[in-house]
Order: structure tokens, then C-alpha cells, then sequence
């Protein structure tokens, strides 16, 4: 797959409670999570996709590259932050970014956050929201390993937020 030009946005876009990105450097794991706190909410969940040396069938992965096209990809993460926030209406904080280009082994790929007043609703609304944006965002991941380098076999066709949950 060939995938579209990535503009550079350091950080990704925060707006009001809601960050999302799609960006090339490091990962901000760590203030991702410190900005999801709020002083309403009493419970913070972060989830940090890592790149494995492993996937279905091929062992020894020493790195792979993530491509996207950005503005689908960023305008389906908002999508599903959006949808979030309509399941779980106590949500305070949701954060979403994801990584793109060359990433090594232990390198972060994406981080999720979301913050509301109980930690139920924190797990549930963080569970839904990366398991979402891996069957619904445009971003593909090339691999390497000793053997060789491939498209990951992980991927899906992309899915649209299903209505039908409503």
C-alpha cells in the first residue's frame, strides 16, 4: 500500500478535553496521560500499544514502519473520540495518538487515555476506544524481520463505527 503524505503536527491537535494525532516523532506518553487528569475525575486509564518482535507467523521482527494518509485517519480517531464520548457522557478527558514512520522494537505506536469520575467507565470507554481505532483507522504497518519484510498480517478491511450499537 502505498499511503499519503504525513504533515508534521509535533504534538497531534488538543481541543478543549479531546487530543488526537497522527505524528512521526516519539510518542508523549507520559504528558498524555498527566493532561487526561482532571480534578473531576477520579479514575485514569492509558493504554500504550508497544511494537512487539513477533506477529502472527513471523518471529525475530526488528522494526517496522506505520503509514497513513492523515487527514482520514485523524478525521476517523476524532470520529471515534466523538463516539466515545456519546457511550460514556461522564468521560472527561479522551486522547488518542498514533505514531507513524520507522518504530523498533518497544517503541510506543499509540497511546489512549480517557479519564471520567469511576474507573469502570474509564476501562470500558479506553478498551472500546483502541480496539475501534485498530478496525477503523486508515494506518497500515510494514514489517521486518530476519526473513524478510511484508505488510503486517494483522490487517482488516477498515470498518465504520457501527450505528447499529446506538
Amino acid at each position: 500500500m502505498v499511503a499519503g503524505p504525513i504533515l508534521e503536527r509535533p504534538l497531534g491537535v488538543r481541543d478543549g478535553d479531546s487530543w488526537v494525532g497522527v505524528v512521526r516523532e516519539p510518542l508523549p506518553v507520559d504528558a498524555v496521560g498527566s493532561w487526561a487528569v482532571r480534578p473531576d475525575c477520579g479514575a485514569v486509564v492509558t493504554f500504550t500499544g508497544t511494537v512487539r518482535d513477533h506477529s502472527e507467523g513471523r518471529t525475530g521482527v526488528t522494526d517496522l514502519t506505520y503509514e497513513a494518509y492523515e487527514e482520514p485517519a485523524v478525521a476517523r480517531i476524532s470520529g471515534v473520540v466523538d463516539e466515545v464520548r456519546r457511550r460514556w457522557p461522564a468521560v472527561g478527558r479522551v486522547a488518542v495518538v498514533h505514531r507513524v514512520g520507522p518504530l523498533v522494537v518497544g517503541d510506543a505506536a499509540v497511546v489512549v487515555a480517557v479519564s471520567s469520575p469511576h474507573r469502570a467507565e474509564a476501562f470500558a470507554a479506553a478498551a472500546w476506544c483502541i480496539d475501534t481505532v485498530k478496525a477503523t483507522v486508515p494506518i497500515w504497518k510494514h514489517e521486518r524481520w530476519e526473513g524478510g519484510t511484508a505488510w503486517g498480517v494483522d490487517a482488516v478491511p477498515l470498518t465504520d463505527v457501527d450505528p447499529a450499537d446506538r
